[in-house]
């Protein structure tokens, strides 16, 4: 029978440990442990990873892939199928709701654009230049965007599978980025659910750490991040759920 070590299991499926540690400890993944307390994966892992993976890529959440799971144990193709078809369908309903929001904002930016491109008046801005758009201007519906799917929760982050979509050297290479950059911080604070890290202040150093921090949450959502610059300092604040913290001490050096 075929069983796979964390290493080897991370190796082949190219998804990291700590994930697959978080899969175990959230009831995905199941893993036996030899005498000696290292985990053992069956043959079935490697399948079982490619189908979490593939619900991911359907913006599933962490409960309706359980619930996936739960119902593909039972062996029946078609309950999977019938299951998936109904959570399909509300990602459709979601993401159509997010493209008309889209297109009104839009549209509303167009507005806005052929309003500036016009002639300016003379002297300095005033309430009516067009520089500062009220509420009338924007329109009978207010244009809302939201970044990701309701979470009804108010920090959405918190309720975010702790999965990293990266692998390999790409994986290698971001936790390399993040640790040259934490290297210039001259101060660290440990706050709840994550630390406080303080730079010097810079333009230049604050456009890299936004950079990096898009390209992080592009991957990992259920860090949170904060920037605050003053003209003497910047601040990077981190936040990740309970069960992240060895991601956080990876990247960041933290102790929670």
């Amino acid at each position: 029978m075929t069983t796979y070590r964390i290493s080897q299991l991370a190796e082949r499926c190219g998804v990291p440990a700590t994930t697959l540690r978080f899969y175990e400890d959230a009831g995905l993944l199941l893993a036996e442990r030899t005498p000696s307390g290292y985990r053992v994966y069956g043959k079935d892992a490697v399948e079982r990873l490619a189908f979490i993976s593939s619900a991911k890529l359907l913006g599933l959440a962490l409960e309706e892939i359980r619930e996936l799971l739960d119902v593909r144990e039972k062996g029946v193709c078609a309950s999977v199928r019938e299951r998936m078809v109904l959570l399909v369908a509300g990602r459709i309903s979601e993401t159509e709701g997010r493209i008309a929001e889209l297109s009104a904002f839009s549209a509303h930016l167009a507005a806005v654009h052929a309003d500036l491109s016009g002639s300016a008046p003379d002297g300095g801005c005033g309430p009516d230049c067009g520089c500062t758009i009220g509420p009338a201007a924007a329109g009978p519906v207010p244009v809302t965007l939201s970044r990701t799917r309701p979470v009804p929760v108010a920090e959405p982050w918190r309720e975010a599978p702790v999965a990293c979509t990266l692998g390999g050297p790409e994986l290698e290479e971001r936790t390399e980025q993040w640790r040259r950059l934490v290297g210039r911080a001259e101060n660290r604070e440990e706050i709840p659910d994550g630390l406080r890290l303080t730079f010097r202040a810079g333009m230049e150093l604050a456009g890299q750490v936004a950079a990096l921090a898009a390209a992080e949450q592009g991957c990992c959502s259920f860090f949170d991040f904060t920037l605050h610059l003053t003209p003497a300092a910047l601040e990077l604040t981190v936040r990740a759920p309970e069960a992240a913290a060895p991601l956080l001490a990876d990247l960041f050096g933290a102790t929670v």
